[in-house]
């Protein structure tokens, strides 16, 4: 009797130790590091949480309207109502009344992207994109306006690899910079940036390092200016998605941390988030038909708990 073995007590030992073999496989499983995935651009570390977190909120009334005249080319039409904040020396925000009536083109294929804007108040936006090879992408971004001293124009070169992504910056002001971003893992990626802006004759180095799986996406980044950003974003189901953020510049010792929520439906997006300064915001945007858009912003601030911050 000693030596009698109750039946099924082989089998499920069996199957014990096979489930264990298959984790400690999937553990030491060996990993390519010469197929390693492309990282998303460096400047694209925080994609997710900006887009839950930081929608174009607004104050007032939008319409917004894109038609489409054929597979490539498309006019939009976008009227404004609404304050604009203007700066001033106390800690209060001036606002004014505006409003303005916004024209655009678009042109986009395969391998070239051309939107141009034109606003009733005299400025002009544009953006290209044209992807000169299958790796290298050139990207242009213009801001002009009849200010004095307030247009900008900025290149892009991005050099995409086989793990690997950099990107070359030039913009007026003798501004120049340089990003590399390198796959290490599967999930992890580490970059480094620099930059040179000549006219206010200023210098920086930033590090940064992003990890991500099917369900999450954690990202940090430090540069020498000050400024040390970190996030994350929590995939609930395929619809819902939590994200949180911190931003900390320990020059000037300013700290915002904001939490937030991302649900998609099939035809509308709803985003909303606290932070620490009080501001609870809300944002909803629904499709009502092709190129048409119905949206509502919302802003709510403590003003209590924001002098209390302060």
């Amino acid at each position: 009797m000693a030596g009698f073995v109750p039946p099924g007590t082989t089998l499920l030992g069996n199957e014990a130790t096979s489930e264990a073999a298959k984790k400690i496989n999937e553990v030491h499983r060996k990993v390519d590091y010469l197929n390693l995935p492309c990282p998303i651009p460096y400047e694209e570390l925080h994609r997710e949480a900006l887009m839950s977190l930081k929608p174009e909120y607004f104050e007032g009334m939008r319409f917004d309207f894109t038609k489409g005249l054929n597979q490539k080319f498309s006019l939009s039409h976008s009227v404004m109502m609404g304050p604009m904040e203007i700066p001033s020396q106390s800690s209060e925000a001036i606002k004014i009344p505006t409003a303005h009536y916004e024209f655009g083109a678009n042109f986009i294929d395969q391998k070239t992207m051309l939107i141009g804007r034109v606003l009733t108040d005299g400025r002009v936006n544009a953006r290209v994109k044209c992807d000169l090879t299958d790796d290298l992408a050139l990207k242009a971004n213009a801001q002009l306006t009849n200010e004095p001293h307030m247009s900008h124009v900025m290149l892009n070169f991005d050099y995409k690899g086989k793990d690997y992504r950099s990107q070359l910056q030039l913009g007026n002001g003798a501004l120049f910079g340089a990003s590399y971003i390198q796959s290490v893992t599967p999930h992890m990626s580490l970059g480094a940036e620099v930059f040179w802006a000549g006219q206010h004759r200023k210098s920086g180095v930033g590090y940064a390092g992003r990890y991500e799986t099917d369900k999450m996406v954690a990202a940090g980044q430090v540069a020498s200016t000050g400024l040390m950003a970190l996030s994350y974003v929590q995939k609930v189901s395929e619809k819902v998605s939590l994200a949180t953020d911190f931003m900390y510049n320990y020059l000037s010792k300013d700290v915002t941390a904001s939490v937030g929520y991302d649900y998609a439906l099939r035809q509308a997006r709803l985003r909303g988030k606290i932070d620490s300064n009080g501001c609870t915001s809300a944002f909803l945007e629904e499709r009502l038909n092709m190129g048409l858009n119905f949206v509502l912003s919302a802003e709510v601030w403590d003003h209590g708990i924001f002098r209390f911050l302060a």
